[in-house]
């Protein structure tokens, strides 16, 4: 299987399966010096982990990362940052049932007709527990980013969405479940997700992110935007369906004379319609983009699909899932595009050496 790494020179590579023995990385190319602070990589992961609500998955781990190489005395060397996160709560029999079944809109069918042979259990290699990893490596890129700050949060769940006209307040994000920065709002998709999941059904939403302190300079102009691989890191997470950056979308509704960002004589624009990117490259101002996730695949509820000898079958979803991915992935975002952003600093640094 080829596609485990991400970044060119900050690189991270994972490995693992949900129901294997651990889920591992290996980041390449953090500088030496970086001072590890553990404790913030702890906090990174519980806001991450399973089971720290009633409306995420129920499946108790504590996620804790052991590392084994890289790290002396509190700081990175520069060598090889090499870590473990082992799974201790699976539940491998909840999915006996779907051994030879392709789970509606699950990777079972493609990984299948790819490989000729898949981990059902809990999707293997397609699990979104594998994000545990991006997590880790994300909170030491946080720690190596350091004047930069990385914002996201929960602007969406279902029909559900932040508005223009609503206020909102990052320090309101980790005070309730679903990490949305306006208390009334959290309140009513926190009702929402609990009304769903009792149905046994899912629903889908929206991360927004905030990037502040960005240099100016960061991205190539031409196949390696700082946007398009920022694209490309949040389209790899697990359920996302669609990114956008600056005015995205609406911004095709605009006419040039209102969407133009006129220059100050600070070199900062009056407005940010570009999202903080222009021609591929970070123009200092702040970056803002929102990442789209659809409904969980698993439903507890009876689906007709196929086997794979081609029947149709019934089947319906058991064990321990989330009913929205959206709170857990906040951190998941965040790591991404700390891992991007780092990579994008050395790129810099080596272009200006």
């Amino acid at each position: 299987m080829a596609g485990n790494s991400i970044g060119t020179l900050f690189q991270l590579t994972t490995f693992g399966e949900s129901h294997g023995e651990a889920l591992g990385g290996i980041i390449e190319g953090c500088p030496s010096g970086v001072v590890i602070d553990f404790d913030f990589i702890k906090k990174e992961l519980k806001r991450r982990k399973p089971g720290q609500s009633k409306i995420v998955t129920q499946r108790k781990e504590a996620d804790e990362v052991e590392f084994y190489s890289g790290i002396f005395e509190g700081k990175t060397t520069g060598t090889p940052i090499g870590f473990v996160v082992k799974n201790t709560n699976q539940k491998s029999k909840d999915y006996d049932h779907i051994k030879d079944v392709y789970r509606p809109s699950h990777a079972d069918f493609t990984y299948d007709e790819k490989y000729g042979e898949r981990d059902y259990r809990g999707g293997g290699r397609s699990s979104a527990r594998e994000t545990v990893c991006r997590v880790v490596a994300g909170a030491i890129a946080k720690l190596f980013l350091t004047d930069i700050k990385i914002t996201a949060y929960t602007s969406g769940v279902g029909e559900i969405q932040l508005t223009k006209k609503d206020p909102i307040d990052f320090n309101e994000i980790e005070n309730n479940i679903v990490r949305c920065p306006n208390a009334n709002l959290a309140s009513k998709m926190e009702s929402l997700i609990t009304s769903v999941k009792k149905e046994g059904d899912s629903l889908g939403g929206i991360i927004s992110c905030v990037i502040e302190n960005v240099p100016t300079g960061l991205g190539e102009p031409v196949f390696d935007k700082l946007h398009a691989n920022l694209g490309k890191a949040m389209l790899s997470i697990n359920a996302v369906k669609g990114f956008e950056y600056g005015s995205g979308f609406e911004g095709s509704k605009m006419r040039g004379s209102e969407h133009n960002d006129a220059f100050t004589s600070s070199k900062k624009t009056t407005t940010n319609y570009s999202g903080g990117i222009q021609g591929g490259i970070s123009n200092g101002m702040p970056i803002y983009f929102n990442v789209a996730f659809k409904p969980v695949a698993t439903l507890i509820q009876k689906q007709t699909t196929i086997n794979n000898k081609g029947e149709t079958v019934e089947m319906q979803g058991k064990g321990r899932h989330d009913p929205c991915v959206v709170p857990r992935a906040v951190p998941i975002v965040e790591a991404m595009a700390a891992l991007v952003l780092a990579d994008f600093i050395l790129l810099q640094r080596r272009f200006n050496s």
